[in-house]
């Protein structure tokens, strides 16, 4: 079983920065994907960013000002959020792809969530 931690979440004012991590652990043979999701109250949870081999997406919403990075030695990825709008305030989701045989089936993991909260 893998499990993800997130930390790094908090309060900023507008136009502030923070940097999200998520740190895997338990049985892992090899992660194909992690990534960041958000969901704000009543709405759906939404893609922020996601990093798979050498190749990252993000976004259109946070293109520019999200920078996502991967410490594979670690099994950790980070979220670094620049330029913070009120409307990126949401509970972000640590997410990851993992597979314990080669060619074997890909399983998907999410972690408890961390709240962001931008001010005005």
């Amino acid at each position: 079983q893998v499990q993800l931690v997130e930390s790094g979440g908090g309060l900023v004012q507008a136009g502030g920065s923070l940097r999200l991590s998520c740190a895997a652990s338990g049985n892992i043979f090899s992660i194909d994907a992690m990534g960041w999701y958000r969901q704000s109250p009543g709405k759906q949870r939404e893609l922020v960013a996601m990093h798979r081999g050498d190749s990252t997406n993000y976004a259109d919403s946070v293109k520019g000002r999200f920078t996502i990075s991967r410490d594979n030695a670690k099994n950790t990825v980070y979220l670094q959020m620049k330029s913070l709008k009120f409307e990126d305030t949401a509970v972000y989701y640590c997410y990851a792809i993992e597979r314990q045989v080669v060619r074997g089936p890909s399983y998907q993991y999410w972690g408890q969530g961390t709240q962001v909260t931008v001010s005005s």
